[in-house]
């Protein structure tokens, strides 16, 4: 079994890979699929910033690429305090691969915070309105 501790750290780890040479700000994330496997990301940024990646979206789509759709936990880690939470767009990947997700948004000071993908996105799209 996967710890929070063992999350946050493996999310740690990889935001030192982040690519940030614009805004300096490094984020690194990690995802527990319901396999029980650990996948992680960090931001990727461009010179065109709407080009950027954000650390949660790569881990999500490593996990994907790997074969994996169900997400139960995420630890994002940030500079920051408080912890980054994820941003819009992120929320709504995370929703899709995981509408139940344990959400850990944390500091490189040891600050967390604990929530849940439905907290963060009360009434979150998903692809039911889709299928006809």
């Amino acid at each position: 079994m996967v710890t929070d501790e063992a999350l946050i750290e493996a999310a740690r780890a990889v935001r030192l890979n982040a690519y940030a040479p614009y805004s300096h700000f490094k984020v690194g994330a990690a995802v527990l699929t319901d396999t029980g496997r650990v996948y992680v990301g960090c931001n990727v940024e461009n010179a065109s910033f709407p080009l950027t990646v954000c650390a949660e979206r790569t881990a999500i789509g490593s996990a994907v690429a790997a074969g994996e759709t169900r997400i139960v936990k995420v630890a994002v880690i940030t500079d920051t305090e408080p912890p980054a939470s994820p941003c819009g767009a992120c929320r709504q990947v995370i929703f899709e691969m995981g509408t139940e997700a344990a959400v850990i948004v944390a500091s490189l000071n040891g600050h967390r915070h604990d929530t849940t993908i439905r907290a963060l996105l009360p009434e979150g799209f998903d692809g039911s309105v889709l299928r006809r």
